[in-house]
């Protein structure tokens, strides 16, 4: 019976641990691909504008650097403290909303997204989607009742998003505030509430989102880039068409690591939004799916992560770790089906891998919180082993 259950214990753990070191690998992949692609992407720009090619390769390194050691604490925070702060963590989250509408935000292109703060700029809605999150999954896991049960209470989250979103828009930041609400509804629907509930949601934010569009002419002009960019390919339909040349150029294998032709100053944003345009041209087609297999790989482990919380009876964890998993899944998916001519352009970063440090860092929180989440479960399920044995070794000796 020892040797029995000695031979069935380390094939169970290997089972257990294979998660963790997925998300761990696939994270640092994309983080260091990252560094090589913005090193690739920004350089000529970074020459012309800052007077040093290497001023946003610097910048991302440093920013690295913080979101590995962010998400080292992250790990060494243990889950209730996410659970008991959460309303804190909304008031933060709300508050940074706030300030950056007033003449503390910074306004670049027209969007006025960042507070400054001395050596960079913190983009007020990374902040805001992971406090929200995390407000989120302990409301779910305190009301659980009234809200599978009740209208009222499965309306009282939606009040606290509808805040958030009005905030997010006058910013303007729509993909961000798409981003959150679909991944707060993905995480209330995950929880168990019914489909049939969302009906009405999904109407309405149909037809704000309708509205949204109509009545701001830079958002209709997207719409209507993206259904034909090739129309107006030399304004409305620019990015989008200097976008799919780079798909073009990349073929199956790619022009080769630094060989870009559409970072040179004919693709905006080359090293920020459409840095996956980038990767399409030098990589080719191979290098693109190679990507996608490592964010798939990323996505699918949060997801077996927060599933195994579930199942271990740790609802807080479960609920926090499937809404961490979908805001950056969302996000990557988003951002390559803009840069391939999926969906209208929005300003949404490639998690891991676009420039900018308030994306990388509070995706390397989210990623350490996934990690803590496994590690608490293991040690759960270990403390729940020994017990067992002792029970049974007790039994064995009194018998």
């Amino acid at each position: 019976m020892q040797m029995g259950a000695a031979s069935y214990r380390p094939q169970a753990w290997l089972g257990d641990l294979q998660p963790l070191p997925v998300l761990v690998v696939t994270s640092v992949a994309l983080l260091v691909l990252g560094v090589v692609m913005i090193s690739s992407a920004s350089m000529d720009m970074a020459a012309a504008t800052m007077g040093n090619s290497y001023h946003y390769v610097i910048r991302q390194v440093l920013f690295a650097a913080l979101g590995c050691l962010m998400a080292l604490i992250a790990v060494n925070v243990p889950v209730s403290w996410w659970e008991r702060s959460g309303w804190l963590l909304l008031g933060i989250g709300m508050l940074v909303l706030v300030l950056v509408l007033t003449p503390m935000g910074r306004t670049v292109n027209g969007s006025t997204r960042w507070i400054p703060l001395g050596l960079f700029n913190v983009q007020v809605s990374e902040v805001a989607k992971l406090c929200l999150i995390a407000y989120l999954a302990g409301y779910v896991v305190r009301r659980r009742n009234e809200l599978l049960n009740t209208w009222s209470g499965f309306l009282k989250p939606l009040v606290v998003l509808g805040l958030a979103s009005v905030l997010l828009v006058i910013q303007p930041d729509f993909g961000a505030t798409v981003v959150l609400v679909t991944a707060a509804a993905g995480m209330i629907f995950l929880s168990g509430v019914r489909l049939t509930r969302f009906a009405p949601l999904i109407g309405i934010l149909a037809l704000l989102g309708t509205v949204l569009v109509v009545t701001q002419p830079y958002r209709l002009k997207r719409v209507v880039s993206y259904l034909d960019p090739w129309k107006d390919q030399f304004d409305t339909g620019y990015q989008l068409t200097q976008s799919l040349i780079a798909f073009g150029r990349g073929e199956w294998a790619g022009v080769g690591l630094g060989n870009s032709i559409q970072k040179l100053f004919y693709l905006p944003e080359a090293h920020t939004d459409f840095i996956f345009a980038i990767i399409a041209e030098e990589f080719g087609l191979l290098g693109s799916l190679i990507v996608l297999t490592l964010f798939t790989a990323l996505v699918v482990s949060g997801f077996v992560i927060a599933r195994r919380a579930e199942n271990a009876g740790m609802p807080f964890a479960a609920c926090f770790s499937y809404g961490l998993t979908l805001l950056m899944g969302l996000q990557a998916g988003i951002n390559m089906a803009v840069s391939t001519g999926l969906l209208p352009t929005k300003g949404l970063t490639l998690p891991l891998v676009s420039y900018g440090g308030s994306s990388l860092m509070m995706t390397c929180i989210g990623i350490g919180v996934l990690a803590r989440v496994e590690i608490e479960r293991l040690d759960k399920v270990r403390m729940n082993s020994e017990q067992t044995r002792k029970k049974t070794r007790g039994g064995a000796v009194y018998e």
